[in-house]
């Protein structure tokens, strides 16, 4: 039943209460302070500190969660705009692709649904509240202004609420003191153009980085003949003011604007190339904020807004008018803070309040809100770091909902340690699966997961060895599914005879994972990361009971590595390097019908400085020009060169 507006409100403002109460004198565990869900610059060893286990910075090893970091350095020596050839190299993490770059994209984390995926953008949430599933497509997101992605694996709800499922992905942009320039050119015409400039000092701190990137493409389907184009460009920054008393102001925004070609019915109609439909997206987001800090006490609070609309192209109807567009927006307030206790225990927390609004061309406005809170107390020993927490959610449609999680690291010898977790991780039914008037449901409940990871790790990210061995095992329920009405008659038919969406789904994923970098050099850096997943269709009474989840295989394995001449001769400080990405067969479908193959792709780079602020380099990706499908009927990208230049100012 749905709660009254009295009691949301009393949950929110309880945990007001919590937080003003909260003054009080820092430990060795509080870092400097992020501004809400924002990291406005990296601290001093950006590949070892992380806000996705509490929302404060602090070590990686103070956790018992299994997360992974790519830091800005890593980033430019993977070169390119696609963000996929990023995030393929993060452990249990697979990739579907409906044809090149700029294409619907989704990302399944520990065999998670790609919507059970919450993304953050400089803090703000980026989910695209328009859309059916209510989940984040990839597709618009190149890695342009990226300057440190973040991946936590498993539920972790308490700390960041809804779509917390199957795990959280932060991406920052940098904060630098000085300027760049990267222009590159390759395959299927492809032009990337981006800077940035940026100045850092103790009392201000300001970039601003923009980014224009095309390419005619390739066919979007397998039976096209014609290829589908993509053009992007994107601005934004990040900023911070010291205003005294301890006091900062932070802010963040960032601006896209997409278009890319979804098939080539039609080629005779042309952008940048051969589109058949084509589909356009505007996205903003931002956040501005407030920062306080005194000795033990870190307290944040801010406005975020994102902002995403989209429009479809069908030109075979004779007009460029948009056939279909949708709109979504969400506005959310949040406050949060870090609080050093006596006796190394230590207090993370917060609240929120979130109000979404979507629309469509045959669906009026809706709209919900989500008001929350939670606490996290934790005891950082050094060798002994414990957490546990609670979160309570009131939602304006399905009510209150309340979870848990714990996780905990031992360092049993010098750099060896133990780790466990469990999360409960819940997601919110979209806007559309509860409103949309053919086939929404209103009485939908959110779905949601327990989660539980033991693992063992050695070293640190970055330093000489590092390693770490991660059993997980994650159960779902409360799936929503489509209930298809012409294919299976059920008593909500006969209020949506077309179909309807329904809390009836239960799935399961377990599997094993391993992780680890070596510097066995100073000149030679190695990185590879290898799953092992079996994921089930646990509905009882569901035709594909038992069967695989579509578009997890079984196994996924990357590995790369760096050399850098050394000496003093014309080739000092050149880099030279390769990549593999392997994936094991999977199913397309739900019902297992659809095989998509095994496949192994390799590539290699060069990069060359010319000067000390000038770089040349130039990569192959596919380097055996394999032909494979991470969705079937959908094409993806044989042999492609290309070649770029980078400045430093």
């Amino acid at each position: 039943s749905k709660p009254a507006t009295r009691s949301r409100h009393s949950t929110f403002a309880s945990a007001l209460t919590l937080i003003a109460a909260a003054m009080a004198p820092q430990s060795a565990h509080a870092q400097a302070p992020t501004g809400g869900d924002i990291v406005v610059s990296d601290p001093v060893v950006p590949d070892t500190i992380t806000v996705l286990a509490t929302g404060t910075a602090e070590p990686l090893r103070d956790t018992g969660q299994a997360i992974s970091v790519i830091t800005g350095a890593e980033i430019q020596t993977i070169q390119g705009p696609d963000f996929t050839r990023i995030a393929q190299t993060f452990p249990s993490l697979n990739i579907a692709r409906n044809g090149g770059i700029g294409s619907a994209t989704s990302l399944f984390v520990r065999g998670a649904d790609s919507q059970q995926l919450l993304v953050l953008i400089d803090g703000v949430r980026v989910a695209d509240v328009s859309a059916p599933s209510g989940g984040y497509d990839f597709g618009g997101l190149v890695s342009g202004g990226i300057g440190k992605v973040e991946l936590l694996r498993g539920s972790n709800s308490v700390v960041w609420g809804s779509d917390a499922v199957g795990g959280v992905m932060a991406i920052t942009s940098p904060a630098q003191n000085g300027g760049h320039v990267t222009l590159e050119y390759g395959a299927h015409n492809a032009l990337t153009a981006e800077a940035g400039l940026g100045i850092e000092r103790s009392a201000y701190g300001a970039t601003l980085n923009a980014g224009y990137d095309r390419t005619d493409g390739i066919p979007t389907l397998a039976t096209d003949t014609a290829a589908n184009g993509f053009r992007q460009w994107h601005i934004g920054g990040n900023g911070r003011l010291a205003l005294g008393g301890n006091l900062d102001l932070v802010a963040v925004a960032r601006y896209a604007d997409s278009r890319v070609g979804i098939d080539s019915y039609d080629p005779s109609f042309s952008f940048l190339g051969h589109f058949g439909d084509t589909q356009t997206g505007r996205q903003a987001s931002g956040r501005i904020g407030l920062a306080y800090h005194i000795a033990r006490l870190t307290l944040n609070a801010g406005i975020a807004l994102s902002d995403l609309r989209r429009a479809y192209v069908d030109p075979p109807s004779g007009t460029l008018t948009p056939d279909y567009t949708t709109a979504g927006r969400s506005t959310r307030a949040d406050v949060s803070g870090h609080l050093a206790l006596p006796d190394q225990f230590a207090l993370d927390f917060g609240a929120d309040d979130e109000w979404t609004s979507f629309s469509d061309t045959y669906d009026p406005k809706s709209t919900a809100r989500l008001a929350s809170g939670h606490a996290l107390l934790g005891y950082y020993g050094g060798r002994l770091n414990i957490a546990g927490g609670v979160r309570v959610d009131s939602h304006s449609g399905f009510g209150t909902h309340w979870t848990f999680g714990a996780n905990g690291a031992f360092e049993v010898a010098d750099g060896l340690r133990l780790r466990a977790s469990y999360g409960e991780g819940f997601k919110a039914p979209s806007l559309y699966q509860l409103n949309a008037q053919f086939n929404g449901n209103p009485l939908l409940k959110p779905e949601t997961s327990r989660s539980y990871d033991l693992g063992i790790e050695h070293g640190t990210a970055g330093g000489p060895l590092h390693a770490s061995l991660t059993w997980f095992h994650r159960d779902t329920r409360n799936l929503i599914i489509y209930v298809d009405c012409f294919t299976r008659v059920t008593a909500g038919c006969a209020a949506q005879p077309f179909g309807y969406y329904d809390n009836i789904g239960a799935a399961r994923a377990q599997g094993v994972e391993l992780e680890g970098d070596a510097r066995p050099v100073h000149s030679l850096s190695l990185r590879a990361a290898a799953s092992w997943l079996m994921t089930r269709n646990v509905t009882p009474g569901d035709a594909d009971y038992g069967k695989d989840l579509a578009r997890r295989p079984r196994w996924l394995l990357s590995a790369s590595g760096d050399w850098t001449i050394a000496g003093q001769g014309p080739l000092s400080g050149m880099t030279v390097g390769g990549d593999i990405r392997s994936s094991g067969a999977s199913w397309d479908d739900a019902g297992n019908m659809v095989r998509l193959a095994p496949y192994t792709v390799v590539g290699a780079r060069v990069s060359l400085p010319l000067a000390d602020h000038l770089t040349l380099y130039a990569r192959i990706e596919n380097l055996g020009d394999v032909h494979y499908q991470t969705a079937a009927g959908y094409n993806s990208y044989g042999r492609s060169v290309y070649a770029g230049i980078r400045a430093r100012l």
